[in-house]
């Protein structure tokens, strides 16, 4: 089972025992964190697509630690004019343990959505067969 969530401006490919680097998080080390904007979802052959995110599924994560990536070089020159400018920059991260991945929602409004076609089914049939027992009489 695996989940496509949206956090950060970014999406992420994640499973349960994944650990993944997002972009800093406003969370504690050893907190929880919830993560409600769910792409895509796929547990085993079913496959559920959201418009734009899938209602009811979520993702939990434990976060394990904050720090910086390696350090990246921005150097800017102007030929012929003996300008140069070195700067360099570490983004901050959030490393995020998936803890799991909750479709027990999901599932209850799906249930939920097919007892109610069902009801209305059986309505239907005992309203036809109502109006058939009038027009035989």
């Amino acid at each position: 089972m695996y989940a496509i969530i949206e956090s950060c401006g970014r999406q992420y490919k994640v499973a349960e025992g994944d650990i993944v680097f997002f972009e800093k998080l406003e969370a504690e080390e050893g907190k929880k964190v919830t993560f409600d904007n769910i792409v895509l979802v796929s547990d085993g052959g079913k496959v559920q697509v959201g418009n734009p995110y899938v209602k009811g599924v979520k993702v939990e994560g434990k976060v394990v630690s904050h720090g910086k990536h390696k350090k990246i070089i921005v150097f800017k020159m102007k030929a012929k004019k003996n300008e140069r400018k070195k700067q360099g920059h570490r983004q901050p991260y959030t490393k995020v343990e998936i803890t799991s991945i909750n479709l027990a929602t999901a599932k209850k409004a799906e249930t939920k959505a097919t007892e109610t076609k069902k009801e209305e089914a059986k309505t239907t049939k005992k309203s036809e067969a109502k109006v058939e027992a009038t027009a035989n009489a």
